[in-house]
């Protein structure tokens, strides 16, 4: 960020103390919560053991199933020939059908039940997920930050209750108090990103029509479709209707924003968009590109060294190009660079040609 006009007002990452301090300290910005972490902590603590329960389970089942059909075989043996006593040590007692087979059904209910637990507690996490929006995805309006944490709790609490039915160790609750120090937080970033998005609009001076149509739709519809774009088109499709019937109304002749000029519409939509961008809930881009780097970068030679990190990354920002055919840098910086290959030719010097030409072979 050296010798770039930019002001850096969050962070989002993991709640590492050495982070926390810095963007507190050093940054003076907020701090917002990685969702991940969440889920996280709640798939380790209950999820991740419940699954091994439920395998073990399926295994005991085959086990009770073993003394049952043995049994069964005995009593056909015996009935078909009555067994002779031999001389020696007596033979090994036979269970009988009755306790055999109420082993068995108790291993098949125990299994039979795990996958219901199971799948409870992976709503409840998709549920978290769904709740931290900054925009009701279903209905397309604004949330606020308590809303949202009368959402998170229950599912935490939904939770905390199977593992105390399942008997879980106090690390497991551990982790589970981990992951609920997160959700006041959460409410922090709401209010955090209601707050700077209510200044960024009262900056813009439009008109009470105008500003209620930035907050209640126009700034929603561009949070669906940035949404949207993180789906498949099948997943997304709801959501980009929804934003379309959200933003359509507005520029209509009679809509609160028809009567501006096109160049004015634009602008608001452009403002919209990048306001939708304020809330982050996730590092995944971040961690997505480190991921990347180590996979196919990592294992070559000489990544160490400064001036080949400083030219992978002026290739990222200024070279690489997503769908849409835009570039980091200029999405960045919202225009077009100029064209870098150009800059590092105009930049470098060509060699003189030869003083005489090379000699040529005769045949």
């Amino acid at each position: 960020m050296a010798g770039l006009n930019c002001k850096v007002i969050q962070s989002t990452s993991d709640e590492a103390p050495g982070l926390l301090a810095y963007v507190e300290h050093h940054l003076g910005a907020h701090h917002s919560p990685d969702l991940f972490h969440v889920p996280q902590e709640l798939s380790k603590a209950v999820a991740a053991p419940m699954a091994a329960k439920q395998r073990a389970a399926a295994k005991a089942v085959t086990t009770a199933a073993e003394p049952l059909s043995r049994v069964q075989e005995h009593i056909q043996h015996v009935d078909a020939q009555p067994e002779r006593r031999s001389p020696g040590r007596p033979p090994k007692a036979v269970p009988s059908p009755e306790q055999a087979q109420q082993e068995v059904e108790a291993t098949r209910q125990e299994y039979q039940r795990l996958p219901g637990q199971r799948e409870q507690v992976s709503q409840s996490i998709r549920a978290i997920g769904h709740a931290y929006h900054f925009v009701d995805l279903d209905r397309g309006v604004r949330r606020n930050g308590k809303l949202i944490v009368s959402d998170i709790q229950p599912q935490i609490d939904t939770i905390r209750a199977i593992a105390q039915q399942e008997g879980r160790s106090q690390a497991c609750f551990d982790r589970l108090e981990k992951a609920e120090r997160v959700v006041p937080k959460m409410q922090a970033t709401i209010e955090f990103v209601s707050g700077y998005v209510r200044q960024q609009v009262q900056q813009l001076e439009l008109t009470s029509p105008q500003s209620f149509a930035m907050h209640a739709r126009l700034i929603p519809s561009s949070y669906l479709e940035r949404v949207a774009a993180t789906r498949t088109v099948t997943q997304g499709q709801a959501r980009r209707v929804l934003a379309e019937r959200l933003r359509t109304s507005l520029f209509e002749p009679e809509g609160p924003l028809g009567a501006l000029s096109v160049l004015q519409q634009n602008h608001l939509k452009a403002e919209a968009a990048k306001l939708a961008e304020v809330f982050q809930r996730s590092s995944s881009n971040v961690e997505g590109r480190n991921g990347y780097l180590s996979r196919r970068n990592h294992q070559l030679r000489g990544l160490d060294h400064p001036r080949k990190r400083e030219c992978l990354t002026a290739m990222h920002n200024f070279f690489l190009t997503r769908a849409d055919g835009t570039t980091a840098a200029e999405r960045f910086f919202g225009q077009k660079p100029r064209s870098m290959f150009a800059v590092i030719l105009a930049s470098v010097e060509i060699p003189p040609a030869p003083l005489s030409p090379p000699r040529r072979d005769v045949a």
